[in-house]
């Protein structure tokens, strides 16, 4: 499953290589409140039909309109602005008179688009400069921090998987988690040494590794825009990777299993050369309380609590699994999933 970023770009290369005319349009500015953040994308072909968003709906109807009626004719990028007036801000769906500003693109053979693509397909981070004077394209590695930009003459876009996510375990909880989160632009890789579970993967974009999972931890030096998931319910893989996770700078560290079992691994892995400020950053039972039971409501559950920590959403907002009541009369086997 691709990230909506990369959807959108693999669609307009798809219409320029058919040589059907087709502009990308970026968001690139917002003011009050605006359903699209900056950098949000969408492509629109001639015929009208467009892929991704950058509003709730209706800049999309006027940007389709637009082109339904003149057609595509520009030849280099231009900048247009929704929602300045409170009538503009009510016809475009845009809440509290917010304001949104685009850049609108048409995409040529000379965009760079399959280049750019190539390079994504080998997981790098991208940085793209748009010269808005010629419509000249520059592609250069970026940086993990490096943000859109726009000025005067140039708009520099960021594309790539910003965070990385490593799964250990490559069950089935595994192939939803690693789906979902590879559409919400995470490098996921998946780790697992055992050949039983090794044989039944069945995702072809998502590596799958096969040494031990604390190795990789290490092998993979992680960093603040990093997350670790453990998912096999094996001490002798689960703890080891942990303890090195816990040790990096990753932003989130979790496991699956009841509260009982977390209780006890936290025990385990104060045995270790951890402090008790290391292991309190475990989060077990991993994810948000959805009433999830189903491996891929369990996977949301997780990706729930992971885009809270990234996004800072304060504790207090937050109901994690670890948090909620045990039902009345429930063992821990019998919540083992429900509680992730």
């Amino acid at each position: 499953m691709d990230s909506i970023d990369l959807e959108v770009l693999k669609t307009s290369a798809g219409w320029i290589a058919a040589g059907q005319r087709c502009e990308l349009v970026t968001v690139i500015k917002t003011w009050g409140s605006s359903p699209r953040p900056v950098g949000a994308t969408l492509a629109i072909c001639e015929d009208g039909t467009v892929v991704g968003s950058v509003s709730g709906g209706c800049i999309e109807d006027d940007l389709i309109a637009r082109v339904q009626r003149e057609g595509i004719a520009d030849t280099i990028p231009r900048l247009v602005s929704y929602g300045i007036t409170a009538d503009e801000a009510h016809r475009f769906g845009l809440p509290c008179g917010g304001t949104i500003e685009l850049a609108i693109e048409p995409l040529t053979v000379h965009s760079r688009l399959d280049e750019l693509l190539q390079r994504l397909e080998q997981h790098q981070l991208v940085q793209r400069r748009l010269d808005l004077r010629t419509g000249a394209v520059e592609l250069s590695p970026a940086g993990a921090g490096t943000q859109l930009q726009v000025s005067e003459h140039a708009l520099l876009t960021v594309h790539g998987p910003r965070w990385r996510l490593l799964i250990i375990g490559a069950g089935q909880l595994s192939r939803f988690l690693a789906q979902i989160a590879s559409a919400m632009d995470y490098h996921v890789v998946v780790c697992d040494p055992r050949e039983e579970y090794r044989a039944g993967w069945t995702l072809d974009d998502v590596p799958l590794l096969h040494d031990m999972p604390d190795d990789v931890v290490v092998s993979l030096q992680l960093d603040h825009r990093s997350a670790v998931v453990a998912l096999t319910h094996d001490p002798k893989l689960d703890d080891l990777a942990l303890m090195e996770a816990l040790r990096s700078d990753a932003f989130y560290v979790g496991a699956i299993g009841s509260r009982q079992n977390n209780t006890k691994r936290r025990e385990r892995l104060l045995q270790f050369d951890l402090t008790a400020q290391q292991v309190a950053r475990l989060h077990g039972p991993i994810g948000l309380y959805i009433g999830s039971k189903t491996p891929a409501e369990i996977a949301i559950s997780i990706l729930a609590e992971m885009t809270a920590i990234k996004n800072a959403v304060p504790a207090s907002l937050l109901v994690p699994h670890a948090a909620t009541p045990a039902a009345p009369g429930s063992s821990a086997c019998a919540t083992e999933l429900g509680a992730a």
